[in-house]
Parts: structure tokens; sequence; C-alpha cells
């Protein structure tokens, strides 16, 4: 029987239990924080000398330029041609989806006027440029492409760059094939670090973006983490994580199933059944070990259990509702006869799955909504990727002649309220000369 944690929130030392279980040392390694501030100082002062050094030395190929490092656009419509058709066409399918949900979110500009002709409101416009890091060579991440991709054209990005690194050459076509489906604008083959620094700092041959997002290695990460200021980044995620919330009604195997499909992630993912019915947790753990050694990704998926996993008893299903919200996961399925009744007890999670028959996978492939979401409960305080993500705003005033004789006499008291002449004198100037202040 693999050895998954098994808790009862009745134990009197179970909240302790259970932040040792969700602790997760985010420390950053210091040899990687310290290659990475070197590769991030070079390409900054160095530009296409240092990317083409660090794509030499990391992907083991030889450029002249970093011109000839771009992937031309035909090789993407290349690759896609030469897709099997079932794949292209669930790529199509789901690039379909994701476009349709997240065309939802776009936010309009607005404005209102008031009484006086005093014109307030809000200007919403796009990014003109995101970089987009998908991970190449054996790592086929089609899904990644068209997540943040497709967003971000529908948000009007002018202009998405993609950036994959391409270890002894090797081009993975279906990520291209996703580059074509998903609107890409220009693909590099560069990777690492040194890609993150190219896209953010600019080179000679690179043009700088606003924004750069994407999944990586630990490297990646580091470089997204240190260019944050100059550039937006999306998000620094933690391992990926699933809880699910059941009152016994789901099959057995299916729960098990869906608690592998993040486990077999990592080592360090994150699988957590909540569930009031002992003898269905018992039911659940039993197809745990039936299945899993049926898994390719069986070693992974059993350290991961052993180390992070849990199966949790509690009272009842509002209490399971409870921790959900402490644990603030990133994703949460509800898999339980009534999902509405116990998601409107829910205030913090990436995506909430609703029902028996919407299992984790669908989010991250085809479903619609996003499925880059926040890990290491920072859905507390944080959103999935989205529209929202690749727009900004302005804020519109348009003071009348009249809004300015009101307005302009609350500034001057707060600005000479905080010691501010110049800003009250400013607002002074404005008022009618019966209104001016001695």
């Amino acid at each position: 029987m693999l050895s998954i944690h098994r808790l009862d929130t009745s134990a009197a030392d179970f909240q302790s239990v259970l932040r040792r279980l969700l602790a997760y040392d985010a420390s950053q390694d210091e040899s990687i924080e310290r290659a990475t501030a070197e590769i991030l100082l070079r390409v900054q002062q160095e530009g296409d000398a240092a990317l083409l050094e660090y794509t030499r030395r990391f992907d083991r190929v030889e450029a002249e330029s970093v011109a000839a490092l771009e992937i031309d656009r035909s090789e993407w419509l290349a690759a896609l041609d030469k897709l099997p058709q079932d794949q292209r066409a669930a790529l199509e399918a789901a690039a379909e989806r994701i476009k349709r949900y997240h065309e939802h979110q776009v936010t309009q500009s607005w404005s209102y006027t008031e009484e006086d002709g005093t014109v307030l409101g809000q200007k919403v416009t796009p990014l003109d440029r995101v970089g987009l890091y998908v991970p190449g060579g054996k790592a086929a991440y089609p899904s990644s492409v068209l997540m943040n991709a497709i967003p971000a054209k529908v948000a009007g990005v002018p202009e998405v760059i993609m950036v994959t690194p391409t270890p002894d050459g090797v081009r993975n076509p279906i990520v291209l094939a996703a580059a074509a489906i998903g609107g890409v604008d220009r693909v590099w083959a560069i990777g690492g670090a040194q890609a993150v620094g190219a896209v953010a700092y600019g080179t000679q041959t690179i043009s700088p973006v606003d924004k750069v997002v994407g999944p990586g290695n630990a490297y990646v990460a580091a470089a997204k983490r240190r260019v944050f200021g100059t550039v937006g980044i999306d998000m620094i995620a933690g391992p990926s994580e699933i809880l699910v919330i059941c009152d016994g009604s789901t099959p057995p195997d299916w729960v098990a199933m869906d608690l592998f499909s993040q486990a077999e992630h990592d080592e360090m993912a994150q699988s957590i059944l909540l569930c009031p019915d002992a003898a269905y947790i018992e039911a659940v753990q039993q197809s745990i070990d039936r299945l899993l050694p049926t898994m390719q990704r069986a070693d992974i998926l059993r350290t991961s259990l052993a180390n992070r996993g849990a199966l949790i008893k509690v009272k009842s299903m509002e209490e399971a509702c409870e921790i959900a919200n402490q644990i603030a996961p990133e994703h949460l399925e509800i898999s339980t006869t009534e999902p509405e009744r116990w998601a409107d007890l829910i205030r913090h999670a990436g995506a909430i799955f609703l029902g028996p028959y919407t299992s984790e996978s669908l989010g991250d492939y085809c479903a619609g909504p996003n499925h880059v979401l926040p890990t290491a409960r920072t859905a507390r305080f944080s959103s999935p990727l989205g529209v929202y993500d690749f727009q900004k705003r302005s804020s519109l005033i348009k003071v009348s002649q009249a809004g300015a004789q009101t307005l302009g006499r609350i500034a001057s008291t707060l600005a000479r309220g905080e010691g501010l002449q110049a800003h009250a004198a400013s607002a002074e100037y404005r008022l009618e000369p019966s209104d001016t202040k001695a």
C-alpha cells in the first residue's frame, strides 16, 4: 500500500501537520541565482554576442548571428501541415475554445460626465509587445503556447514574440504548429535565462518586450524574477497542485486518477483529497494502490503522493470548504452531487472544477479558461492569466472651468495641509478671481 498521508481534522495536531504538509521551500538556490545574475548582466551589456555564446554553450547550437536563430514562419506552417490530423484538429478545437472564453474578458474604455462638465474615465490599451517563453527540445507544451498567446492576441497585443530553446538544434514541430495556430508573430530558437534577458532588455537584433510570460526551468524562473520591474511577468509558479473535495458519490477510480493528474508533473507536486466519508477515503486508497503500477510515471507519482499527498477525513462538507480556503489551491475539484452549493463557500482557488465529470485535465487543455494559475497559496490574492494581464488602464481626467472652481478649492486645502505650496498654487491659478485665496 502506498504510504500517503492519512489525516483527520478531529486530531489535536491536525493544523500543525497540515501546515507542514503545505510548506514549500521557495528559497532560491544560490548557485542558480548567481549564474542567472551573470547571464542577465552579460546579455544586458553585450547583447547579441552574449546571446550567441550562451546558445552555443547551453543548447549546443552554432549560429553566425542572432538573426539566424529566428525560425521562419514557413517552418511553423510546414510543421502544422505535417501534424497528424487528430493532433491538428485537437489543437484547433482547443484554440477556438480558449479564444471564445477569453473574448469575454476584454475590458473596454469608459467615461462619464459630471453635472459641471468634468469628464472622468478610463482608457484601456493593450501592451505593445509580449515575450512568450516555451520549453523546447524533447519537452512539448503546445497547450501553454495557446494559453499564453491567445489571450494576448485577444487583448489586442500587436506583437507576440516566442522564444524556445532548441537543444542540439532539435525544433519541436507541435510547439511550432501551436505558434501558428495561436497567433504568435515571431519565434526565436533561444532559451534559458539568456532568452528572458534578451526579450526583457533587448539586444542589437531583438527588440525588448513589455511583459514576459510562460513556464520554464529554475533558471528561467530566476531570470523572470530578476527582470520584473524592467518588464512585467505573469507569475513565479511553484509546483502544481490539486485539491479534490468529494462527498463520496464519485467513482473512487476517477478521483484517484485526478490526484495522479497533478502528482505526475514532478516529485514536488501536491494532490489532496478532502472527504467526510471514511469508507470512501479507504476506497480511494485502494484505487490508488491498484492503478499506480499501471502508470508510466509511477515513480514520480509514488514520490509525489508519499511526500506531499494526503487523504483527509473532514467532519462535514462545510469544513472541507473551510480547509480548501485555507489551502487556496491551484486547482480545486468539487466532485459532488451539488457542486454549486459548495462552490458558494469557496473564496480562494485558481480554478474551480464543478461536478464529477469535470476533470482538471479538461481545464489544462481545452475547456477554455486559462491553465496558467496561481500556486503556493497565492490564489488568496491573485488570479488566472487572462486578457486583463495584457491590457493596461490609463485614467482620463478632463476638468471643466466650473469643475476647476470646486476641485481647485479642495486640492488647495489638501495640498497646503501637506505643505506642498506649488501643488496648491497650481490649483489656485485656475480659480476665478473672486475665489482666489489671498
